[in-house]
C-alpha cells in the first residue's frame, strides 16, 4: 500500500507540474491546447497515475499472476484513456473550425458546406478512432488477440466474418466521407426524396435526417444519397425559380396577365428581383396553358411566392377578366332554307 500511495503522490506531483509547465509555454491566444488541457485534466491525470502504478506494481510483494493481472489491467485502462483523450481533441478540433461558421444568416451557402463536412469527417474519424482503441486493447489479451489483430490489419478469417457482419455500417461510413468529400448534400439543403419534400436536419455517421415540410421526420440510409437519384434545390445556391401554371380560355389577353404577373412580383417582399416572365407553353383545343416564372432568395420563400402569385392572378382573372376562364364553345349548323 505505502508503494501505491507513493506512486499516486508522485503522480499528481508530476501531473501538477507539467500541467503548469504546459500552459505557461503555450499562448493565450491557442484555443485548442488551451481547451484541450481543461477538458483533459482529470483523463490525464488518470492515465500518469496508472503509468505510475506499473513500477509499483512490478517492486509490490504480488505474486507472478496477481502482478501481471494487475499490470495488464492498467495497460487496458490506459489505452482507454488515450482513446478517450483522442476523443476529446477530435471534439475539440471540430468545435474551434466551426466557430467561425453560422448558419442563421440569409447566405448561408458557405457554412453549410463546412458543417457538413466537418460533422461528417468528425463521426468517420471517431469510428476509426474507436475502433483502434479497443483493438490495441484486444491484442493486449492473449485468448483475444487474434480479434484485435484482423480489426487492424484486416486479414483472416476473423476479419472476413467481422466485415461481413459490420458491411452495412461500412458502406454507410464510405458513403458518409464520400458525401463529405463531393457533397451531394449538406446540412439544411432544401431535397426531394422519396417524392417528399422537406430539408436536410442531420447527417449522422450512418444515417441522414430529412425534416419534411410538415414537420414528419424521414430518416434514410447514408448510402442512399449516393445510390439514390433525388432532387437537391439548394446544390450551388440557395435562390430558386418558382413555377406557376394557370390555364385560361384561348382568348385571354397575355399581355395583360404579364403586366399583373410583373406588378405582383414588385409589390411582393418575397421576390428577390431577378426572375419575372411568363409565356404560353401550350395551346390545347379549349385551353391555353400559361407558366409564370418567379425567383426568391431560397426554397420556402419561394414556395410562398408561388402561391401568392395563384392566389392573386385567380383574383385578377375573377375581378377584372372573367371572360378569361375557359369556357366550351359550341358551333351551330345553319338550317338549309
Amino acid at each position: 500500500m505505502a508503494l501505491i500511495a507513493l506512486a499516486v503522490t508522485v503522480a499528481l506531483t508530476v501531473h501538477a507540474v507539467l500541467v503548469r509547465l504546459v500552459r505557461h509555454s503555450l499562448s493565450k491566444r491557442d484555443a485548442f491546447w488551451q481547451a484541450l488541457i481543461a477538458r483533459t485534466r482529470r483523463v490525464t491525470r488518470l492515465a500518469i497515475i496508472v503509468a505510475a502504478l506499473g513500477p509499483a506494481v512490478t517492486a509490490s510483494p504480488l505474486n507472478n499472476a496477481q502482478s501481471e493481472a494487475a499490470k495488464h489491467g492498467l495497460l487496458v485502462l490506459f489505452i482507454l484513456l488515450l482513446g478517450w483523450m483522442a476523443m476529446t481533441a477530435l471534439d475539440i478540433a471540430a468545435a474551434l473550425y466551426l466557430r467561425g461558421f453560422k448558419v442563421d444568416v440569409e447566405d448561408n451557402l458557405l457554412a453549410r458546406k463546412h458543417i457538413t463536412q466537418v460533422r461528417i469527417l468528425r463521426r468517420a474519424v471517431a469510428i476509426l478512432v474507436g475502433i483502434v482503441t479497443v483493438a490495441l486493447a484486444l491484442m493486449t489479451i492473449p485468448g483475444v488477440r487474434q480479434w484485435g489483430v484482423s480489426l487492424l490489419a484486416a486479414g483472416g478469417a476473423a476479419s472476413l466474418i467481422v466485415g461481413l457482419a459490420l458491411q452495412p455500417l461500412l458502406t454507410n461510413l464510405i458513403a458518409g466521407i464520400q458525401i463529405a468529400v463531393t457533397q451531394p448534400i449538406r446540412i439544411d439543403d432544401a431535397v426531394i426524396v422519396e417524392k417528399e419534400w422537406g430539408n436536410i436536419e442531420e447527417i449522422n455517421a450512418t444515417y441522414v435526417v430529412v425534416r419534411l415540410w410538415d414537420w414528419r421526420r424521414m430518416v434514410l440510409p447514408l448510402s442512399y444519397f449516393i445510390q439514390t437519384p433525388f432532387q437537391n434545390w439548394t446544390r450551388e445556391s440557395a435562390a430558386l425559380i418558382g413555377t406557376a401554371m394557370l390555364y385560361v380560355d384561348p382568348a385571354a389577353p397575355v399581355d395583360r396577365l404579364r403586366a399583373k404577373l410583373e406588378e405582383i412580383a414588385k409589390d411582393s417582399p418575397l421576390w428577390d428581383g431577378k426572375v419575372v416572365n411568363l409565356a404560353v407553353t401550350d395551346i390545347r383545343p379549349e385551353v391555353m396553358e400559361i407558366r409564370c416564372l418567379v425567383s426568391a432568395r431560397n426554397a420556402p420563400k419561394t414556395f410562398d411566392l408561388r402561391c401568392e402569385v395563384r392566389e392573386k392572378m385567380m383574383a385578377f382573372l375573377r375581378d377584372e377578366l372573367p371572360e378569361a376562364f375557359p369556357k366550351q364553345r359550341l358551333a351551330l349548323a345553319a338550317e338549309a332554307g
